[in-house]
């Protein structure tokens, strides 16, 4: 699904390729994405199991970034759960409309 909302995108389906780079971009204030949108089913690495190594990385980040979890769980144990990570902000599921997508854009400008 393609909206183009965005003016530049990276994308990747292994959560460590996206760690590595937040980690040697970390003091790279302009290099940091704005947002991040991570599914809790990835293949290589859960979901949980990005936002765990992302919490310990966090702190060292030069930018605040937004993290959106998608989702097909409606699981109350799964939303709860996503509490524990201040830096998601918000948990949205499946499947995202082009409306939700642009309000999230708004919001950051």
């Amino acid at each position: 699904m393609k909206y183009k909302v965005f003016e530049d995108t990276l994308y990747s389906s292994d959560g460590k390729n996206i760690l590595k780079f937040l980690e040697v971009n970390k003091s790279k204030k302009n290099s940091l994405p704005e947002l991040i949108f991570i599914d809790l089913d990835m293949p290589k690495l859960s979901g949980w199991h990005f936002l765990d190594r992302l919490k310990s990385l966090y702190p060292e980040l030069r930018k605040a970034i937004r993290v959106y979890i998608i989702t097909s769980s409606i699981d109350p144990r799964d939303i709860k759960r996503s509490d524990n990570y201040p830096f998601v902000k918000s948990y949205l599921i499946k499947p995202l409309t082009k409306e939700v997508i642009e309000s999230i854009v708004q919001n950051i400008n």
